[in-house]
């Protein structure tokens, strides 16, 4: 059926790390852990969950720390264990790793705009192009709704794979991945259809 929705999906992005506040690019797993900051962003988004009543019947992870660290939060706060989602790891993003945008544009002339503009080039070269690295988000996701269908799961992951499953779901242009904005310690909430999805929040981010 048209409205028969599958699964509804809520994206928790992890708590903020040292790298947050430059927006450094990482697809480093074991660094950084979250910060004293990320913590309490991760904290009142577990009050969050449970004041809206979000409820849930499964709860995955990406495997870098700062999302374990903050999915077993919220695997507490619902009294459940979570799970690993081995293929939702950052996009690999090479000789851009620990740099800030101004540290690629003052390195890489031209880079920043190569990159948004054409997503089916990796840039750099030893990176992952958004094209692949989109696909790989919806093919995982698309995994976890097939095994979850008629259920509601909470999801720990990192901004750009928000991201990625927001332009999956819209049948968004993939250059609009760099254009989506999403906050540390924020919630998104996509509900999943037979033949559409519906982007029900984005980036909410209790104070």
């Amino acid at each position: 059926m048209y409205f028969n929705r599958k699964c509804k999906i809520t994206f928790i992005c992890n708590g903020a790390t040292i790298f947050s506040e430059d927006d450094r690019f990482t697809d480093v797993e074991n660094y950084p852990p979250l910060s004293d900051a990320g913590q309490e962003e991760i904290e009142r988004i577990c009050e969050f969950l449970k004041k809206r009543g979000v409820k849930n019947d499964k709860i995955y992870s990406s495997r870098a720390v700062r999302a374990v660290q903050s999915a077993a939060m919220i695997a507490k706060a619902f009294k459940q264990e979570f799970e690993i989602a081995e293929d939702l790891h950052p996009r690999k993003c090479g000789a851009f790793n620990g740099l800030t945008f101004e540290q690629i544009d003052e390195k890489y002339p031209d880079s920043i705009d190569r990159l948004v503009n054409n997503p089916d080039i990796a840039i750099p070269e030893d990176a992952e192009s958004v094209t692949n690295f989109i696909n790989r988000v919806k093919k995982s996701i698309d995994e976890i709704i097939e095994n979850n269908i008629g259920n509601r799961i909470i999801i720990v992951t990192h901004k750009d794979i928000i991201k990625a499953a927001i332009c999956s779901a819209l049948n968004m242009p993939y250059s609009s991945l760099h254009r989506i904005y999403i906050k540390s310690g924020s919630a998104t909430q996509i509900s999943y259809f037979e033949r559409w999805s519906s982007l029900v929040y984005c980036d909410y981010k209790p104070l």
